[in-house]
């Protein structure tokens, strides 16, 4: 297996994760649209409620942090660091991961864990009424974790080759969000060009 393809390889992983992930955006809306109407039209508020939505967005929230990174799409200060060579990017990123990120990743899995698993032997519920257990959610802690860590080995690797070869190595692209990158694109050329004939037709040239 040779670099790019392992690079694929992992971000597949983050890929395919965070689409499993987003089904909860479903979920978590249907949940929210019932309580709505239970509350403010049946005056049936459900108690536990608010928790259940905390637990899917947090859920949804960390398993697509692998994803983002994989699409190289986490905010960071562009001002300057856009202008940079590629090379002074690789080197300013490496540092960084090697100093920050994977320390820091590590001690979340292994808080996360140990956090998971004593939740798991109390059987952790929720403190309001009947709440829901929360030891699956915390389970989710060390593994969205794993991703995260797993995903940063990978830019890692591009910071490497980067420094290399003075190119950043290819992204595994997303083709659904490659398309509504593209449709937006066209739309915005549809767009350019209603106002440039709209102008035409209100200021016509010489001919």
């Amino acid at each position: 297996m040779n670099v790019q393809r392992f690079l694929y390889f992992i971000d597949g992983i983050s890929t395919w994760s965070a689409r499993r992930a987003a089904w909860l955006i479903i979920l978590l809306t249907a949940v929210v649209c019932v309580e709505v109407f239970k509350r403010y039209i049946m005056n049936m508020p459900t108690a536990w409620i608010f928790d259940a939505d905390n637990i899917m967005y947090g859920t949804l929230f960390m398993l697509c942090g692998a994803y983002t990174l994989a699409q190289n799409a986490h905010v960071r200060g562009d001002f300057l660091y856009s202008s940079m060579r590629p090379r002074l990017q690789a080197g300013l990123d490496l540092a960084l991961y090697v100093v920050f990120f994977l320390p820091g990743i590590a001690a979340l899995i292994y808080a996360g864990a140990d956090y998971a698993g004593d939740s798991w032997r109390i059987g952790e519920h929720s403190v309001t009424a009947n709440g829901p257990p929360i030891y699956h959610f915390k389970t989710v802690i060390p593994i969205a974790g794993a991703l995260v860590m797993l995903q940063g080995i990978a830019e890692v690797v591009r910071c490497v080759v980067c420094l290399q070869t003075g190119e950043w190595p290819a992204r595994l692209r997303d083709g659904r969000r490659d398309r509504c990158h593209r449709g937006a694109t066209r739309a915005q050329r549809i767009c350019r060009r209603g106002i440039a004939q709209d102008r035409d037709r209100a200021c016509p040239r010489d001919r």
